[in-house]
């Protein structure tokens, strides 16, 4: 299952009480205090991992609480500080708070962490406030309340390529010939329903990307239409987007190419200015040869490179790539 979102309430454990205590042993005349300290709260950190591409391992996860800190004990012995509990989250996993929505953190690289609520802070015993005037203190400190947070888990998918299209463009079908990943392809709309990734290699290894398939966008998508909507936020850490037209629909050109970037600047205004490339799609199946000028001409008007490629036959694939990979090494 492939889960991109989860709500989670955080509650860090309270910190132990103070001891009150006093010491008492035959033949010692002056005792004194001797009360031990509250152990901390555990304290609730999440972390980033690679073992996990989603956040399905969370999904009945509603709820994490960590350990109290022990009270502390006679004898000057303070008590045991809670565990820290780790909520392990893919990379590129973004927190938010619940209410307000505002980021708190954003964990891109391998073991970035960061502590979500705070463990309460053990309170001090009696031994602590001894002085000369006041040499049997009957009092200690209450451990302090840990921190609370429901927070948002959001996952962003790290790909250096992003494929967006209409539904039916050919972006399963092409990631699948130049990857090892094997999205489901058929002849019917949104025949993707999640992200799939797939590693490129050029020279033998020497060279990489990632690139990422999301479901096919419809007009209206980023207001909830079609399925894409809740997957456009997968392409916001992309460098290079492919635009994959449909050179074989009935949909001109330049209708299917505007549809495509109205909804990504609506999504996020900074995916219009990315670095971007016009594909034409299915050139095995073109009936209209004037398909490939339009192509070409809609493209020049945008100031963005253009190619036509067929990921059945494998036409024009390979001049692609080449394109797709200068455009990422320039930035």
């Amino acid at each position: 299952m492939f889960l991109d979102e989860v709500h989670l309430f955080a509650k860090a454990g309270d910190g132990g009480r103070g001891c009150i205590s006093f010491r008492r042993e035959k033949f010692v005349p002056r005792g004194g205090p001797n009360g031990g300290d509250g152990g901390h709260g555990g304290s609730i950190v999440v972390r980033a991992i690679g073992e996990f591409a989603t956040l399905a391992h969370l999904y009945n996860r509603h709820h994490v609480k960590a350990e109290r800190g022990q009270h502390g004990r006679g004898s000057n012995q303070s008590g045991a500080s809670g565990e820290d509990v780790v909520i392990e989250v893919p990379r590129g996993t973004v927190i938010r708070d619940f209410e307000s929505g505002d980021v708190i953190a954003d964990l891109v690289a391998e073991g970035q962490e960061i502590v979500v609520a705070r463990g309460g802070r053990g309170g001090r015993g009696n031994q602590h406030f001894a002085t000369p005037t006041r040499q049997a203190p009957r009092f200690a400190e209450p451990g302090e309340a840990g921190e609370d947070h429901h927070i948002r888990l959001e996952l962003k998918l790290l790909a250096d390529v992003g494929l967006v299209g209409l539904p039916n463009a050919g972006k399963s079908t092409l990631l699948a010939r130049i990857s090892a990943a094997r999205p489901k392809v058929a002849d019917y709309p949104f025949t993707t329903l999640e992200p799939y990734l797939g590693v490129v290699s050029r020279e033998g290894g020497m060279r990489s990307l990632v690139f990422a398939d999301i479901p096919g966008l419809i007009e209206g998508a980023h207001a909830g239409a079609g399925l894409g909507h809740r997957f456009l936020r997968h392409i916001e850490r992309c460098r290079v987007l492919l635009h994959l037209v449909d050179l074989a629909s009935l949909e001109p050109v330049r209708r299917q190419v505007e549809i495509l970037r109205q909804e990504l600047a609506l999504h996020d205004p900074s995916l219009a200015a990315r670095t971007s490339m016009l594909v034409g799609t299915k050139a095995d199946a073109i009936s209209d040869p004037t398909r490939r000028a339009e192509l070409t001409g809609v493209a020049s008007e945008l100031g963005v490179a253009s190619t036509v490629i067929s990921a059945v036959s494998g036409e024009g694939v390979e001049g692609m790539l080449e394109l797709v990979f200068a455009l990422a090494e320039r930035g």
